[in-house]
């Protein structure tokens, strides 16, 4: 498939063009390839080092990621930077990056697809915005919090970290992915017991116990796998691309 046709469905599947964001997110296409055709995806969390040589290792001619090649600001194009772009072109790897666009999404989204594997029958609702665009899912629910601990915890693969300052009864969830814990006194001021992210600041946990709130520490990286794997299972059944994941958690 041509790499355009590509950026341009991806673009007006994701709004990139009118969702707001972080400067350094960069969304879209943040580095063609040299032939300007796409065979096979990787899908990851983080355009980084280890990860474009795992691309260019599984034959991959497209990188799609959450957290792109800009991720931590402006800086020279030395070092390790170099060396993952000058790999990537020597190897024919277009590099495409989705954030707060995929956060939000409400078909192919971080956040409403942790919020499914939590809970499949729950009403889950678009809300906490930023500047304008609404980055979390919300539900109200019945569930005993060790049982949403429990299920949390499937859904992520893994352990988590939990405040259980709220109710033992959840009734109202708000998940917001990646690093959104210092929002939790929004959280409380929106009528949520029970909020679920990837981390927050040390405070966060203190000031969750003050308020009363429920407050699961999941991992940025663990609570942020599921939009790229869907995007990539998306333009797989759509235009028949193979792709693979490329799973390199951080532990953060």
């Amino acid at each position: 498939m041509k790499l355009a046709d590509l950026t341009t469905h991806l673009n007006n599947l994701l709004q990139v063009s009118t969702v707001p964001d972080y400067p350094p997110a960069l969304n879209g296409l943040q580095l063609q390839n040299t032939r300007g055709e796409i065979t096979k995806i990787a899908a990851a969390v983080d355009a980084h080092l280890p990860v474009v040589k795992a691309a260019i290792a599984r034959g991959c001619d497209l990188l799609l990621v959450h957290h792109g090649l800009f991720w931590s600001g402006l800086q020279p194009i030395t070092g390790a930077m170099f060396e993952k772009i000058k790999l990537a072109t020597e190897n024919n790897l277009a590099i495409y990056s989705a954030h707060l666009p995929l956060d939000g999404h409400l078909d192919l989204g971080n956040s409403i697809l942790l919020g499914r594997a939590i809970e499949p029958d729950a009403a889950w609702e678009p809300f906490f915005p930023y500047k304008g665009f609404n980055i979390g899912v919300r539900a109200t629910v019945e569930i005993p919090r060790i049982e949403l601990v429990q299920r949390f915890e499937q859904a992520i693969e893994g352990k988590s970290h939990i405040c259980a300052a709220g109710p033992d009864i959840v009734r109202n969830i708000g998940i917001v992915t990646g690093g959104a814990g210092s929002e939790v006194a929004a959280m409380k001021a929106l009528g949520i017991d029970t909020f679920l992210t990837g981390e927050g600041p040390h405070w966060s946990y203190t000031l969750a116990e003050e308020l009363g709130v429920n407050l699961l520490y999941g991992g940025h990286y663990a609570t942020e796998t599921f939009g790229v794997v869907a995007l990539a299972e998306h333009l797989n059944n759509t235009f028949g691309l193979p792709w693979e994941f490329i799973d390199h958690p951080t532990g953060m």
